[in-house]
């Protein structure tokens, strides 16, 4: 009989079971029994809590994903500290990129089928064109669905497939870090090659923003704490490396080594904290892309610079669907590959988010639902 559960129980992936069922919407035929996922009901990391819920199943226009692997983002911890959304109705479920299988269809949903391989897109609504106030509502790892789950029902709108080249730990890399380095540097911050561009720090957009830049035939300056980070990421396309710890008032260096003009354009993720040093050492009609805010979101501000040296200032909020597919075009032609810095288990994702707290890490820090990592 159709929707009825029959057969013996199958394992994919750790504590998720399965059990086979009659043709359901979009072809289905397996669902978990059983499976596990993170959430926090109250605000704070010590909070977060693995625990076994209902298994999901898709609705009308809604695809249900097995997650392979999931990567971490500095706005995961906003969002488990209360930082992001302190109304946040709890409990929640954090993390908002991942790459995947498809286990089922709901119906009217046919862009994927079961078995293809996906990568998640935050801004699930924008599809291209301006952005709208509307489209935060749709974010995935809050308001949206979470991607610390051993499976997940999102919409089919929130799912691209994944670039063949490409591993899962590698494509869930993708979703918010390259394409808020993409949006920066490209549809944002305009960079043309012979340009030059500074971006701030090693984290996962930093990374991606060198080599990108650098492909896009960028000159390329990057400020870390690190003279060790500072050499790796020579090797990735950085030309000018300054150690902030030692030069303090980095927009000197940054100064000195544009020939006193400054540079074109600025990958501003530091905040109300950095932002003086960038308008220093940004030129005359120069742009600032502003993404981040590690030093804060609320301070003081001198404009004088914004006035005086016509400079633009960008928020962004990482892209549209259509710019992620122009970013993955890009990246096949280039043979561009996410680096990654750590990689933990499912059940170690306190831990990888505290080496994210920590800032010890150089480019991006996974979660794989496999046993086999390392860190």
């Amino acid at each position: 009989m159709p929707g009825l559960y029959r057969g013996r129980p199958a394992v994919l992936g750790p504590g998720v079971f399965f059990v086979e069922r009659g043709d359901g919407p979009g072809g289905a035929s397996r669902y978990a029994t059983a499976m596990k996922r993170y959430q926090f009901d109250q605000f704070g990391l010590e909070h977060l809590r693995l625990v076994e819920v209902d298994p999901p199943v898709p609705g009308a226009g809604e695809v249900l994903i097995e997650v392979r692997a999931a990567s971490l983002n500095y706005r995961d911890l906003l969002v488990i500290g209360g930082g992001y959304n302190s109304k946040l109705p709890l409990p929640a479920t954090p993390l908002s990129d991942a790459a995947g299988t498809v286990v089922a269809t709901g119906p009217g949903a046919t862009r994927f089928r079961a078995g293809d391989a996906v990568v998640t897109h935050f801004v699930a609504d924008w599809g291209g064109g301006p952005f709208r106030s509307e489209y935060l509502a749709t974010t995935l790892g809050t308001p949206g669905a979470g991607m610390a789950a051993e499976q997940v029902v999102v919409p089919e709108r929130a799912l691209l497939p994944m670039p063949a080249m490409y591993e899962f730990g590698e494509a869930a890399t993708l979703p918010i870090a390259a394409l808020t380095a993409w949006s920066a540097l490209v549809t944002e911050g305009e960079l043309l090659a012979g340009q030059t561009v500074l971006t701030l720090g090693t984290g996962g957009v930093s990374i991606f923003a060198v080599q990108l830049a650098s492909a896009l035939g960028a000159r390329v300056l990057i400020t870390s704490s690190s003279d060790g980070k500072l050499k790796r990421v020579a090797h990735l396309g950085a030309d000018v490396g300054i150690n902030y710890v030692t030069h303090p008032r980095w927009s000197r260096e940054v100064l000195s080594a544009t020939d006193g003009v400054g540079v074109d354009l600025v990958v501003e993720n530091g905040g109300i904290g950095t932002l003086a040093e960038s308008l220093r050492c940004t030129r005359a009609g120069g742009r600032i892309a502003m993404l981040g805010a590690l030093t804060g979101l609320q301070g003081e501000a001198d404009i004088a610079a914004v006035l005086m040296k016509r400079i633009r200032i960008a928020g962004v909020l990482v892209d549209s669907r259509a710019a992620f597919e122009d970013l993955l075009a890009f990246l096949a032609d280039r043979s561009i590959r996410p680096v990654i810095g750590a990689e933990y288990g499912f059940d170690e994702l306190p831990e990888a988010l505290r080496m994210m707290q920590s800032g010890h890490h150089f480019g991006k820090i996974i979660l794989r639902n496999s046993e086999q990592v390392s860190k």
